[in-house]
């Protein structure tokens, strides 16, 4: 086996890289430490750059199907990784997770019905349903004791009045929960009682630390008749989300077809011949590379925990249970969510993701990506550290 260095800091800027070149755009500075759009700072596992080569080498990029192995290849990835039994006809190749949010929308609600999402949560689970006219209902996450808990009370009020969607953010984003089995069993029997159609959007599945319970796919405890559709991607796990392409899980041959007629109706193709190539390698052969990032996510969330902890107090954190996203509760500054955000980028430096973006819950918080190598995060801890020090002397 192959050991990665992901100590390895890989130059991004001039890459047209969102999260390095659009500092400027976004922060007002090309100069802050980038810790802001989720993607990471690490080469994809050295499979998936060989299978683009391989695919660049041939001269002619046309339209392209999906071949067999490529569905082979995401049946036996979750097969031998969550114990999920997925058959061939229940998935959709579709042009990535958010596009998909705003087909469900389409699909499974009418124009004013509600869709129901747990903020603070990310902010396309809000924009797929406003863009498509449907209404926001907000079932928000209780923090206690520094650990989140969905309100699974008014979950069931949110159904039982009429709501039609639930977009459920599995593990979560930002928070880094990774929901229990018999919390999503509860989900499941709401979604049951009222026919409520949940899209788990399981993108960070394969981002569970390791001393943490393995992520449970949603799926593994519903049968094919439950309204259930799951979202997944290599994107997340293989460090490719500039591929733009996931997949749908539909068992319900209904709701694949529903699912099918918005990105029918704007003839969007997923067929392009190198997301095609990336996904399958992925899965096919990045398992290992996986397991590795996973040691090394988790000593990064641990080495800005324990930081926080000793050199900064008055910022603190839930350690993450998974994704490489951690949720940073500032509150202790006592400024606005304006101030907290021109205070990390004028006095510190770096680039974090305002957590009154993610929606109720999210004020006084920011998220810290972790995907990036130590040094880049200890430089930026030292950039905070110094900028909250000048704080009380001024």
């Amino acid at each position: 086996m192959v050991t990665v260095n992901f100590d390895q800091i890989v130059g991004r800027e001039q890459t047209g890289a969102v999260k390095f070149d659009a500092r400027g755009a976004v922060f007002g500075s090309h100069e802050v430490i980038p810790l802001w759009v989720a993607d990471m700072d690490f080469p994809a596992p050295e499979a998936v750059t060989r299978a683009l080569v391989e695919r660049a080498q041939h001269p002619v990029y046309g339209y392209t199907l999906f071949r067999d192995s490529l569905y082979e290849s995401i049946i036996s990835w979750f097969r031998e990784r969550h114990g999920w039994t997925i058959e061939r006809d229940w998935l959709m190749l579709v042009p990535g997770v958010v596009p998909s949010l705003h087909a469900a929308a389409l699909a499974f609600a009418a124009e004013g019905e509600g869709i129901i999402i747990q903020p603070p949560v990310y902010p396309p689970f809000y924009s797929a349903i406003r863009k498509t006219g449907r209404r926001v209902v907000e079932n928000p996450l209780r923090l206690r004791d520094g650990v989140y808990e969905m309100d699974l009370e008014h979950l069931e009020r949110c159904a039982d009045d009429g709501a039609r969607l639930l977009f459920l953010c599995s593990p979560h984003n930002p928070v880094g929960r990774v929901w229990r089995r018999d919390e999503l069993e509860a989900v499941l029997a709401i979604a049951r009682r009222y026919n409520l159609v949940v899209l788990a959007d399981e993108i960070h599945a394969d981002l569970v630390y390791p001393d943490r319970e393995p992520h449970t796919v949603m799926a593994s405890l519903a049968t094919a008749q439950d309204p259930l559709i799951t979202a997944v991607a290599p994107s997340k796990s293989f460090n490719v989300p500039g591929m733009g392409l996931s997949v749908l899980v539909a068992p319900d041959p209904a709701h694949r077809a529903a699912l099918a007629a918005p990105f029918e109706q704007l003839h969007v193709l997923s067929c392009n011949p190198f997301s095609a190539a990336a996904l399958e390698a992925g899965y096919r052969h990045g398992g290992a590379w996986l397991d590795q990032l996973l040691v090394y996510l988790a000593g990064n969330r641990d080495f800005v925990c324990d930081y926080l902890a000793e050199h900064i107090p008055q910022l603190t954190v839930t350690p993450a249970q998974g994704t490489y996203l951690l949720w940073i509760d500032c509150r202790a500054l006592g400024m606005t969510d304006g101030e907290l955000k021109r205070f990390f980028v004028s006095q510190a430096g770096v680039g974090l993701s305002p957590g009154a973006s993610f929606g109720e819950g999210g004020s006084g918080f920011m998220r810290l990506n972790l995907g990036t190598s130590r040094a880049v995060l200890e430089q930026a801890l030292t950039q905070i550290r110094k900028a909250i020090a000048e704080l009380g002397t001024s």
